[in-house]
């Protein structure tokens, strides 16, 4: 049963460490620290994605800055207050590391650099948006159950055809998602007037198989982005 429930979240990101490793905290003696990893998208710009990993699994190894490594585990997500308000964090949880032996190696791993899959829940109702130039997008909040009665909350963006779709989900429905962890850079407007730069950490979806008869619908639509 555990390595059913751990096979429904499932992360593998190849990228350039670009921050100093920091302690984060400690759970049953166990303590677990985090950095950012630089992950390139095949449009020559990248993503910057938080990571957090046991200091069990980097005893032998010196991380440094700059080096590049593969990190395979999971998308979590826990509530942080700050500011007198819950924010949803998400970071990488590595479950494995892995520093390539030669170049070769590396540029193989970075054919395919940021997957994930997950399987989970709908739990909020889709939001469904056009940009300025006209391309559909619909957000998504899906649930991911883990082991001792804990869930992630994943965001996640569908695009085009998948969007329209999407739109079309309700709360409750159990879908399958393919596609890349992503960091994206905005703006929030205060409402005393105040601007702050944030960063929100989302799945881009490019492939979503909608599982039929889990919420009492019918019908199941595999589709690709």
């Amino acid at each position: 049963m555990f390595e059913k429930v751990i096979d429904t979240n499932i992360v593998t990101v190849v990228g350039k460490i670009v921050t100093e490793k920091e302690f984060s905290h400690e759970m049953f003696g166990e303590g677990f620290y985090t950095f950012d990893l630089e992950i390139p998208r095949l449009s020559n710009s990248v993503d910057i994605l938080p990571v957090t990993i046991s200091e069990r699994l980097i005893v032998n190894l010196d991380l440094e800055k700059g080096e590049y490594v593969l990190i395979e585990g999971q998308l979590r997500s826990y509530n942080r207050y700050i500011n007198d308000s819950n924010r949803l964090v998400l970071t990488v949880f590595a479950r494995d590391i892995y520093v390539p032996e030669d170049e070769e190696r590396l540029n193989e791993l970075l054919k395919k650099p940021n997957e994930i899959y997950i399987d989970g829940y709908v739990c909020k109702d889709p939001i469904y948006r056009t940009t300025p130039f006209g391309r559909e997008i619909t957000d998504l909040l899906v649930a991911v159950n883990r082991p001792y009665n804990k869930s992630d909350y994943i965001p996640s963006i569908a695009w085009g055809r998948n969007a329209r779709f999407c739109d079309r989900l309700t709360i409750g429905d159990h879908v399958k998602l393919w596609g890349r962890v992503q960091s994206r850079s905005y703006q929030k407007k205060h409402p005393d007037g105040e601007v702050s730069n944030r960063v929100a950490y989302e799945v881009s979806i490019s492939k979503l198989e909608y599982i039929k008869n889990d919420n009492n619908r019918e019908g199941k639509v595999d589709i690709e982005g």
